[in-house]
This record gives C-alpha cells, structure tokens and sequence, in this order.
C-alpha cells in the first residue's frame, strides 16, 4: 500500500500563507474612508493590546496596519503603497457592498417612472 513507486511528482499542498493572510485581517476600503472621516473628538486613543504588534500602538489608519516600533511606521509613512492609500483616501468614496449588489443585479430594480394607467 502507499505511493506509486514510479510516480515522482510530489502532490501540490495548499499554501500556508492564506492562513496567515486570515490572521490579520484588514478592513474594507469603504470601512476605512468612513472612519477617516470621522472628527476628532470621535477619535480614541490607541489601548493597549498584547496580541498585536507593538502592543497596538503604532498605527496606520490609511492602510489599517499595526507596526512594531515607530521607526518602522515612520518608514511606512514614506512608502509609494502608503502615499497612494492616502491618495486615494482623500478623493472620491471606494465602492462599497451596497454598489456592488447593484452593479451584479441583485438591488432593487429600475424601471424607469410609472406609466400612467388609462
């Protein structure tokens, strides 16, 4: 029993990185928009958190990452990924679910105005 002794091709196993990918899972750019958009007042102080890196302190709120140290974000903030984020944070709402739904047909249909009855 067991392997084919002729066969040598190793069969291909999923990778461990959506795994990973899943641990940290970042939000939405709809999400992201609406809570940049928030005041100040609104805003709270990073708390403590001893599962994230840097016990949550060092955040960027444009791409939704946590960092270990501020240099390291420092360094971030520097990066063509991160100026095109702010970039597009600052223009236009990203689409959301509900543009979505609409666009795949599953919204409310348009028909157009009533016709008038006779």
């Amino acid at each position: 029993m067991g392997r084919c002794p002729t066969r040598k091709v190793k069969k291909r196993r999923l990778s461990h990185k959506t795994a990973r990918r899943d641990k940290f899972e970042v939000k939405g750019d709809d999400l992201v928009y609406t809570e940049l958009r928030k005041p100040e007042s609104e805003m709270k102080p990073l708390e403590l958190d001893q599962d994230l890196p840097g016990m949550g302190q060092f955040y960027c709120l444009h791409c939704d990452r946590y960092f270990s140290k501020s240099s390291v974000r420092d360094d971030h903030f520097k990066t063509k990924k991160h100026k095109k984020r702010v970039k597009m944070m600052k223009g236009p709402a990203p689409h959301s679910q509900l543009d979505a739904d609409l666009a795949g047909g599953m919204g409310m249909p348009d028909n157009g105005p009533k016709l008038m009855a006779v």
